[in-house]
């Protein structure tokens, strides 16, 4: 599997993961109907992926999303756990959290996932457009 792509809907993102070029984009809003049925699929993927990420191997993951509901927060934050854990072992992992510059939301949820990070690298940026 060397990518992953589902196109957004109106209640997901779009998943945009190219495992072959270790860059990995989750963008729109995300507040599906069943969170564990979108998400699932995504953490399985993920799984793989870093389990064969090595130490010294490069990854980044770009999150740039306008909305998410509380449960949808919850599988964001699983997702970077497992990104922190590659992380752990030795992987260079970059996380970009984009977000509107009117959206102080947005903006205050990625603080908050960047401080829960011990090992990962996590970068807070304004979107531009």
């Amino acid at each position: 599997m060397r990518k992953l792509y589902i196109p957004a809907s109106s209640r997901t993102p779009m998943i945009d993961f190219d495992f072959g070029k270790n860059h990995l984009k989750i963008s729109g809003e995300s507040y599906p109907e069943d969170v564990t049925e979108f998400y699932n699929p995504l953490f399985s993927a993920l799984d793989a992926y870093l389990a064969e990420l090595g130490p010294g191997k490069s990854c980044r993951f770009d999150f740039e999303l306008i909305y998410i509901n509380s449960s949808s927060a919850k599988a964001v934050m699983m997702l970077m756990d497992k990104l922190d854990v590659a992380a752990s072992n030795s992987a260079n992992v970059d996380i970009y959290w984009f977000y509107d510059a009117e959206d102080d939301t947005m903006q205050e949820l990625g603080e908050e996932f960047g401080e829960d990070l011990e090992n990962a690298k996590f970068h807070l940026e304004k979107m531009h457009g």
